[in-house]
């Protein structure tokens, strides 16, 4: 009988091995399904140790798979994560890192195509949202609300790669603007007053109802999961189908998606491997403590389908035939420029310390939008901060400034509360990841520096190939420009003179930085004229330095009156940030009867209109409860949308 453990050990082999030379002699191939949900932090699931929801079957497929501890999406807005998926590039070299506007990007970059040419079957049912004006649906077979890997079109023992998401756990979910009329959470085994919040948000009735309300979101999300598990099971399709079950960025809690805290970025995911297809995961299995992140998960795929994953993408198969033997040492992310607010922050993480670079430092984090002031609790915290009842510095935060830079040990201190950058211990791992930081994106040829006006009529990527664009200028003038000092004077009066917009625009930065922070106090002619620069871009942010440089008339009047009216949003943006300091809330207010007609005149409704961001500028200078921001219309579209939310669980069809 002593020998029964090695006799048992023996004949799993022998039948694993069988399983996997029967498949190599059948060419046969996996199926395999990603099934990917929405605004949901790895923190939000049972498996991930929270212990106020109730996940069973993701907590199931996590023992019996592949659970990642270390995944990050590569933004936390959604249109600049899929970009990255559907790639296997970071979405700033191609320039689609603006959520959520497409761009034109060269053609053939859409990995799913090459899988149809290997002889998949490919599905999309049916969120696309790649920031890309080529045809979103044109790299697979089937793309809408019905399409299947059950689809009569999938030709007899055709492997599949199927896509699934469902919007169930979406922010949209709990942007009800208000928390009247919300049902009872307790009736799904959720307690709002007896969850445990994240310690970098105030302890608030609307952040509680708002996180009970995402947390009965994501226990929707795991019966669809469960839906799946048993359709798959009905089919007989279990056996060969390798399952990929992950979010597009973090939660929706205040200070999660947007954000490039762990909490926007680091994400649920569990990879789950049949035992016919163990072979192909190299013997892993249990928590996976690796950085990985979505620029790997393209080539994942091609490589378990047999097929080599192509030079051009940027991450690294984790599984396969193709696998790379390579142990990441450190990751990357990007904060996607979202609509008008231009203003590009990036992170790097090692495993432990975690750096992230904001490029225009003078703009604060929370600088409103539709969806997430939509939700009852970032308007409770608002309220709290900007009307001086705050009692934790660490809340406040999110209302300040950006530091340009930032440096976290998330061992110690994983809510990412207390910025070690400034402490000369801890100088060298600042350079370090300063360095590794600075060499990614001119190894990537990061274009989310390019201004949203230079991307259109040509594909960019192609553009400054073939005009020899000086990126690595380009890129050390952004660098020096968010840490700007008086010595870097000479280097900035050239950028504001040059023929390239964004010289002159990031030449500008560093102007508005020194005057934000008091390191200059007069105003060179040159930057003044930039008022009238034909790119809005350029006269908004020079607008914003030459307040601080005494020339406040000049700098809002051109803030309040664009030179056309599609522009306005643009200037608005970075009247938002001057309204934000007190400072400069006394200079503004001459200028109340226009924000006042814009705030009640112009659209309100949809995400960044002007009427909304006129009302969030009156908010910052006291003239207008944070209540009233979406308007009265919003308060009757907050009660249906709470009276009416229900489970919403799609079946596979």
């Amino acid at each position: 009988m002593r020998h029964l453990p090695l006799f048992m050990c023996t004949a799993f082999c022998g039948l694993y091995s069988s399983h996997t030379e029967a498949a190599d002699k059948k060419n046969e191939r996996p199926n395999i399904l990603w099934l990917t949900f929405e605004d949901t932090s790895a923190y939000e699931f049972g498996c991930y140790g929270n212990g106020d929801v109730h996940t069973p079957n993701a907590d199931s497929l996590a023992a019996r798979g592949i659970q990642f501890m270390n995944a990050w999406s590569v933004a936390p807005q959604s249109s600049a994560a899929r970009s990255s998926l559907i790639t296997g590039c970071y979405s700033s070299t191609y320039g689609m890192d603006i959520h959520p506007v497409p761009y034109d990007t060269p053609a053939d970059i859409f990995f799913p195509q090459r899988l149809r040419e290997a002889g998949y079957y490919c599905t999309n049912n049916s969120k696309t949202h790649y920031n890309s004006t080529t045809d979103n649906k044109s790299c697979w077979d089937e793309c809408n609300n019905t399409a299947s890997y059950n689809s009569t079109k999938r030709g007899k023992d055709q492997p599949f790669f199927a896509v699934y998401n469902t919007v169930t756990s979406h922010m949209g979910r709990i942007r009800t603007f208000h928390t009247d009329g919300r049902r009872d959470y307790t009736q799904e085994g959720i307690f709002p007053q007896q969850l445990t919040l994240p310690s970098y948000v105030p302890d608030l009735p609307e952040v509680r109802s708002d996180y009970a309300g995402h947390l009965e979101a994501v226990q929707d999300v795991d019966t669809w999961l469960g839906i799946f598990l048993k359709d798959l099971e009905a089919r007989g399709l279990e056996d060969n189908t390798i399952i990929f079950f992950f979010s597009d960025h973090g939660g929706c809690v205040a200070r999660g998606k947007g954000y490039l805290y762990e909490s926007g970025l680091k994400v649920p995911m569990i990879a789950y491997f049949p035992p016919k297809w163990r072979h192909l995961a190299n013997g892993a299995k249990g928590k996976e403590n690796g950085l990985v992140n979505f620029t790997d998960l393209g080539p994942t795929v091609l490589s378990l389908a047999g097929v080599k994953p192509p030079k051009n993408m940027q991450g690294k198969a984790l599984y396969g035939k193709f696998a790379s033997k390579e142990k990441r040492e450190v990751q990357f992310a990007l904060a996607a420029n979202q609509l008008h607010h231009f203003m590009p922050v990036r992170a790097v993480t090692d495993g432990r310390f975690k750096y992230i670079r904001s490029y225009i430092p003078y703009r604060q984090f929370a600088l409103r939008n539709y969806y997430q002031w939509g939700m009852p609790s970032n308007k409770a915290w608002d309220k709290l901060v900007l009307g001086g009842h705050n009692t934790n510095p660490d809340w406040k935060l999110t209302f300040e400034p950006h530091p340009a830079e930032m440096l976290f040990d998330l061992e110690k201190d994983p809510d990412e509360l207390h910025d070690l950058s400034a402490i000369p211990e801890y100088a060298e791992t600042l350079s370090k990841m300063r360095q590794a930081l600075s060499d990614h994106i001119r190894t990537t040829n990061d274009l989310g520096f390019f201004l949203p006006s230079s991307r259109t009529g040509h594909i960019l990527y192609e553009k400054v190939r073939k005009e020899k664009y000086p990126l690595d200028e380009l890129y050390g003038l952004a660098e020096i420009a968010g840490t700007a000092t008086v010595t870097s004077l000479p280097i900035l009066e050239k950028a504001i003179a040059s023929p390239l917009p964004e010289m002159r625009f990031w030449g500008v930065v560093g102007y508005a930085k020194l005057a934000r922070e008091n390191q200059i106090n007069t105003c060179p002619q040159a930057l003044l004229a930039l008022l009238q620069d034909e790119n809005p871009y350029i006269a908004s942010e020079a607008a914003y330095a030459v307040v601080y440089l005494g020339k406040a008339q000049e700098g809002i009047a051109r803030l309040i009156t664009p030179v056309q009216e599609k522009d306005r949003k643009i200037g608005y943006s970075s009247l938002e940030c001057l309204s934000l300091d007190p400072e400069m809330r006394d200079y503004i207010r001459p200028f109340l009867p226009e924000l006042k007609e814009a705030a009640e005149n112009l659209p309100r409704l949809e995400n960044e209109d002007a009427g909304l961001m006129a009302r969030g500028i009156l908010v910052n200078l006291g003239e207008m409860d944070i209540k009233d921001l979406h308007g009265p219309e919003a308060y009757k579209k907050g009660l249906k949308l709470n009276y009416g939310r229900r489970a919403m669980v799609p079946l596979p069809n």
